[in-house]
């Protein structure tokens, strides 16, 4: 296993935990704040020393999007609409690539929210709603918008609606970090063992 495919892996299930989320928050209104944490922390660490600083322990802060990669090329793969959230998030990240004063400006975004963060707490309402505002000025006035379905009664309250927003900004930056660490859209054919098979590793490997 190089370290090449161990850091796509982990952006991968950084993805696919956002996305999941997103589908949980659309069809039940709620989600383990643990989950939802490191996700949001991930935006506010722009300018890594390491890659091992994004996300922390993989196997704790990341345990239900490798959960959900392992088991992708298995029967027991059962996340339709978070695999559908996750290819719709890569897409999306293509078309922001080409507009560098969005890129910019979602950075800065990030920054003016990280007070929000260092004031109250990175999941805390204020912060969420800063992400939130962030990704409806910004990614949400690209041609391509992702569509989230499900119950009306959750995608209709303001503060669910602020979560997807900001699980969604999270999942672009697992998008950008995946495209970063040379993941490509071919991978996820080809290379779908071998995220299942790391994922496995890094589960078993990490755990305290």
């Amino acid at each position: 296993m190089t370290n090449t495919l161990e850091q796509q892996t982990i952006a991968l299930a950084a993805l696919l935990q956002a996305s999941s989320l997103v589908a949980t928050l659309a069809n039940k209104g709620d989600v383990d704040s643990r989950y939802i944490t490191p996700l949001i922390d991930s935006l506010f660490v722009q300018n890594p020393d390491q890659f091992d600083d994004i996300y922390g322990n993989p196997a704790q802060n990341l345990q239900l999007g490798l959960s959900i990669l392992q088991r992708i090329n298995s029967s027991q793969s059962n996340e339709p609409e978070a695999t559908r959230y996750a290819l719709s998030l890569l897409h999306l990240e293509r078309k922001l690539s080409s507009h560098p004063a969005m890129l910019e400006a979602i950075g800065q975004g990030i920054n003016n929210a990280k007070r929000q963060a260092d004031h109250f707490s990175s999941a805390h309402a204020n912060t969420i709603a800063a992400l939130a505002d962030l990704y409806k000025q910004t990614l949400s006035q690209l041609s391509f918008r992702i569509r989230v379905t499900g119950n009306p009664t959750y995608l209709q309250n303001a503060h669910t609606a602020k979560q997807v927003r900001t699980l969604l900004l999270a999942g672009i930056r697992a998008s950008i970090l995946w495209r970063q660490v040379g993941g490509r859209r071919w991978h996820l054919l080809l290379y779908r063992g071998r995220y299942a098979d790391c994922s496995k590793q890094l589960l078993r490997a990490n755990l305290p």
